[in-house]
């Protein structure tokens, strides 16, 4: 079953790219990796539910979708494209789902203009790639907002992320550091790419992004 999302776009946290691809690397610690003796006890085992399993990321090969909906694997997207200088997609994406939770009648239309502003007008700070036809439809929305006001644009910046980023991602180091199997081997590439996600089994680094 897919995480739930994060409630708020806030949940970005100011980690520059490279740090957050080091610290996933650490999530995919198997309890194998460590030789804990039997007297440190469970308390010190790292807990099934702070790992990604292999099984899960390779889940995120099967669709964006998969990807998008697991909070690690939006993590890691995020990281590649912010990597890439495109993460207003998936931020653009990630604000269209908080925006149709929203409750409150008297918050659809501070919040629409929050998005329009940021993403979608002209002068946008993080403008995304869209066809005037969706533009002008998505600027009329909001002038009456509703739930799904943004659900044409939003579709439109998912396809092209799913045509696009997401088949590079699936090539890249953020997923193939992730999704490669334990104990397999040192070859030269092996090592060349996972040299950055050595375990210590010593770390807390688990803890500090669970």
């Amino acid at each position: 079953k897919c995480n739930a999302l994060p409630s708020s776009p806030s949940w970005f946290v100011s980690f520059s790219a490279k740090d957050m691809k080091h610290r996933l690397g650490f999530l995919l610690q198997k309890s194998d990796s460590c030789d804990y003796s039997s007297s440190q006890g469970k308390k010190e085992k790292v807990s099934s539910s702070q790992r990604l399993s292999q099984e899960e990321v390779r889940k995120w090969a099967d669709s964006l979708e998969n990807l998008i909906h697991h909070e690690r694997g939006l993590a890691a997207f995020h990281a590649f494209l912010k990597s890439e200088y495109s993460e207003e997609n998936i931020e653009f994406w990630v604000s269209c789902e908080d925006y149709k939770k929203t409750k409150s009648p008297a918050k659809l239309s501070p919040k629409a203009r929050k998005i329009y502003d940021e993403f979608i007008s002209v002068q946008a700070t993080k403008e995304v790639n869209l066809d005037s036809c969706t533009r002008e439809k998505t600027s009329h929305n909001i002038l009456e907002p509703t739930l799904s006001c943004f659900d044409e644009a939003q579709r439109k910046i998912f396809t092209l992320m799913e045509k696009d980023s997401y088949r590079r991602f699936l090539k890249s180091p953020y997923y193939l550091d992730l999704v490669s199997p334990p104990g397999a081997g040192c070859g030269p590439e092996n090592c060349k790419r996972n040299h950055t996600h050595t375990l210590d089994c010593n770390s807390n680094i688990i803890s500090q992004c669970a």
